[in-house]
C-alpha cells in the first residue's frame, strides 16, 4: 500500500519550493528524468481492464526499467474523513524486454510521458518522497527528446509514503503533518481532485528567495 497527495505550483515558484524542501528534509535532492509508459490490458486478458505502467529512469548510465500496478483505493467512511489517498500498488524491477513480454501477453499503449524534475527521499515519521516534476507529452512514439510539456508553466508535486495495513494510520499522520509546512506554497489532496494554485505562492516563494529557507523544521 501507499499514502499520497498530489498538487500543482507554478514554475516560478518551484525554486522557493526548493529551499524550503532542502531545509525541510536535511538530504540532497535527485534528479529525475522518467519515461513512462501506460499499457491497458486487451479483451482477450478478462473482463475487468487491467492498468500496469512501465517506467524508464533515463537520468542512469543504463536505462533502468520498473513495473508498477495501481490498485484501487481504501474505501470507507475512514477512508473519506482523511485528506490522503491510501490505496494498493505494487512495483518491481524488470529488463528492458519488459514492454514487448507485456505486448506479447495483449496489453496495449495507452499513453506515454515524460517527467522532468527532481525528487527528495527522507524520514519523518514514515519514508517519504517529494517529486516535483514537469509532466511532458510525446509528439512521436518514444520520442523523449521531442517531449513538450502538457501544462506549460505548471509542475506536479506529489507526495508519497509506503504503508501497510497495520499501519496506515500512523503513515497518513505523518504525510499530513509534512503537507501543513508546504501549505504556503501549494495545496496537496488526493489525486483527482483539482484546488488549483494557491493565492498565497508569491508571497511565501519571495520570503524563501530572500532568507535561503530559513532554519529546518
Amino acid at each position: 500500500m501507499e499514502c499520497v497527495v498530489q498538487g500543482i505550483i507554478e514554475t516560478q515558484y518551484v525554486e522557493a519550493l526548493e529551499i524550503l524542501l532542502q531545509g525541510l528534509c536535511g538530504v540532497h535532492k535527485e534528479r529525475l528524468r522518467i519515461h513512462e509508459i501506460c499499457l491497458k490490458s486487451g479483451p482477450n486478458l478478462g473482463v475487468v481492464a487491467s492498468e500496469v505502467r512501465l517506467l524508464c529512469d533515463l537520468e542512469q548510465p543504463e536505462s533502468t526499467w520498473t513495473v508498477r500496478h495501481i490498485g484501487g483505493a481504501m474505501r470507507g467512511a475512514g477512508a473519506e474523513q482523511i485528506s490522503v489517498l491510501v490505496r494498493t500498488m505494487v512495483e518491481s524491477k524488470v529488463s528492458k524486454n519488459a514492454l514487448r513480454l507485456f505486448y506479447a501477453l495483449g496489453y496495449k499503449l495507452d499513453h506515454e510521458l515524460l517527467r522532468v524534475g527532481f525528487a527528495f527521499h527522507f524520514q519523518r515519521g514514515a519514508q517519504i518522497t517529494v517529486t516535483v516534476s514537469s509532466v511532458n507529452k510525446m509528439l512521436k512514439l518514444h520520442a523523449t527528446d521531442e517531449a513538450v510539456p502538457v501544462t506549460p508553466g505548471i509542475q506536479l508535486v506529489e507526495v508519497t509514503a509506503p504503508a501497510s495495513a497495520e499501519n496506515y494510520n500512523e503513515v497518513v499522520a505523518a504525510v499530513s503533518s509534512f503537507c501543513e509546512y508546504l501549505a504556503p506554497l501549494l495545496h496537496l489532496s488526493k489525486p483527482g481532485i483539482s484546488t488549483g494554485v494557491v493565492p498565497t505562492a508569491a508571497a511565501a516563494a519571495a520570503s524563501l528567495m530572500s532568507d535561503g529557507g530559513g532554519t529546518p523544521l
